[in-house]
């Protein structure tokens, strides 16, 4: 299903298709690596200078990552007691920014709720200033099951009520506060509770990045868990669209998604513009000063240390490195291209075999492709695809999300190309030293976890890796750490009925001690 204006995606001839399916495995072998367990608890990464990167076999990248007996969990492993049904106030948020900033804030909004004993209004997104999109949290979402998944965790209304003053009848009003970026805890417990209680209801605006990551709680995180990879699904009709192309892409093969985040905005912000002709420069500098904080980057210096996103070329020169061939099938998830064709010939000639949502969607979601809509189908096919290869993975990024929860979900195999580590040698190639080219990536490149189960080491996200917080262990050295149930609900709901269970017998209790001391007085 091909349709014009296209013409950069489509496919070179004589494309073989990719090999069949395998079967998801439990571990990804690179270069004969063994992986062996840093500790007790399971990390993953061995010495590589004992490996040799000639003898990788890339066809075992198509199989999950080596779950060395962890696996998702966000289920509360303590007691969890649900929100009482008189609440402190109601807690308004508006979501600015991409998906991945907005899906973070949102877990965010539903953590302050809980530790404000607030009730929370379903979130706003700022879909106008970034999108150009009004569809807003119902029309990307899957509300229903948002309330009904969070039911034991917070309370949620769709809308401020109603409230009578004076005889009339209006909508209650929230006092606006604009809370500090990477607020601790301890602010939404005092100031924002203060002004809660004042007023009964506060709009915290803007909410991006506005609670800490780093909580020294793990039933918080795992709260996080629970929002972002149980109760944020996507409305059915973007659902059955994904599965639509995903069915697509895997009937012939094996596929690869790459986020090729090479766009005027990201560009900009990262000062990465040497690259460009001078009338592409102007219009970075513009976008820049419009957009960003003034500030001197020099364009080597940023590159060096891995600010710069990859250009198209690059990431097919590190695919090829690696080993993929040029039959590989590739679903593109990105924006326009900045500098058009020039930027993707050179990757097109290497992978010829390249789509996105718009060359085998359904001709309807052409109709918003570029909005909020466009953006979770393609979240939805990095989330399913075989392979996915971020380029750009900052902290205000789709792909960002996008890795931790492909972590979550069974450890799918994820590339991380090191920018940091890759650009002197994209910068010898550049100058004609190409002699051993292709070895120096590689040893880079298989250096990565490939989506095992890691460490978290700053400056990496909590939404990008949530381990070891939302994970467990299937075979504990104490039996007491085993796993919870799957069903989250099946958790909580068993709690709220030992709960009820607990108060019967309490309340049968006082009945038989209030008729005992009755008979008593009457003797």
């Amino acid at each position: 299903m091909r349709r014009g204006g296209e013409a950069w995606l489509r496919r070179g001839g004589g494309a073989g298709k990719s090999p069949p399916r395998m079967c998801v495995a439990m571990t990804v072998l690179v270069a004969g690596t063994v992986w062996l367990c840093a500790s007790s608890v399971g990390l993953v990464g061995a010495p590589y200078s004992r490996y040799r990167v000639q003898d990788a076999d890339v066809n075992k990248l198509w199989t999950t990552a080596g779950s060395d007996g962890w696996r998702a969990s966000s289920a509360p492993r303590s007691y969890w007691p649900s929100p009482p049904a008189v609440t402190n106030g109601y807690l308004r948020v508006r979501c600015n920014g991409g998906l991945n900033q907005q899906r973070s804030a949102i877990c965010n909004a539903v953590v302050a709720a809980r530790i404000m004993n607030a009730t929370l209004v379903l979130p706003e997104l700022d879909t106008n200033s970034f999108w150009r999109d009004e569809s807003g949290f119902p029309g990307i979402y899957d509300v229903p099951h948002f309330l009904k998944t969070l039911k034991y965790d917070v309370r949620i209304v769709t809308s401020l009520p109603e409230i009578t003053s004076k005889g009339k009848t209006k909508k209650m009003k929230a006092h606006q506060i604009r809370p500090p970026r990477d607020a601790p805890l301890s602010w939404y417990t005092t100031i924002a509770l203060e002004e809660m209680k004042k007023y009964g209801a506060i709009y915290l605006t803007p909410f991006s990045h506005r609670l800490a990551e780093d909580i020294d709680d793990p039933e918080l995180q795992r709260l996080r868990c629970r929002v972002n990879y149980h109760a944020l699904r996507f409305k059915p009709h973007i659902m059955k669209i994904s599965n639509e192309i995903v069915s697509m892409l895997r009937s012939e093969g094996h596929f690869m998604s790459i986020h090729l985040r090479f766009e005027m905005d990201m560009l900009a912000f990262a000062g990465c513009i040497d690259i460009f002709t001078p009338e592409e420069q102007k219009i970075l500098i513009k976008y820049r000063k419009e957009n960003f904080a003034e500030k001197k980057l020099v364009y080597k210096e940023r590159r060096l240390i891995g600010k710069c996103p990859l250009t198209p070329e690059e990431v097919g020169l590190i695919l090829r490195a690696i080993g993929f061939a040029n039959s590989t099938h590739i679903y593109l998830a990105s924006g326009e291209i900045f500098g058009g064709d020039r930027f993707m010939t050179p990757f097109r000639t290497m992978f010829p075999r390249l789509d996105n949502h718009s060359s085998v969607g359904p001709e309807k979601l052409e109709e918003n492709a570029r909005g909020l809509a466009g953006s979770a189908v393609d979240y939805m096919v990095c989330l399913l695809s075989d392979i996915f290869v971020p380029t750009y993975d900052g902290p205000s990024n789709f792909a960002n999300n996008l890795m931790g929860h492909r972590l979550y979900y069974g450890f799918r195999t994820t590339i991380t190309p090191n920018r940091r580590s890759l650009a002197p040698i994209f910068m010898d190639r550049e100058e004609g030293h190409v002699t051993g080219f292709e070895d120096r990536v590689r040893q880079v490149m298989f250096k990565t976890h490939f989506g095992g189960p890691h460490k978290r080491i700053h400056p990496e996200s909590f939404y990008t890796n949530s381990w070891p917080e939302c994970f467990c262990h299937m075979n504990p050295k104490n039996p007491a750490g085993k796993c919870p149930p799957d069903d989250v609900s099946e958790v909580l709901d068993g709690q709220l009925q030992n709960e009820e269970t607990a108060d019967a017998d309490l309340k049968t209790t006082d009945k038989i001690e209030s008729t005992t001391e009755t008979e008593e007085t009457m003797i």
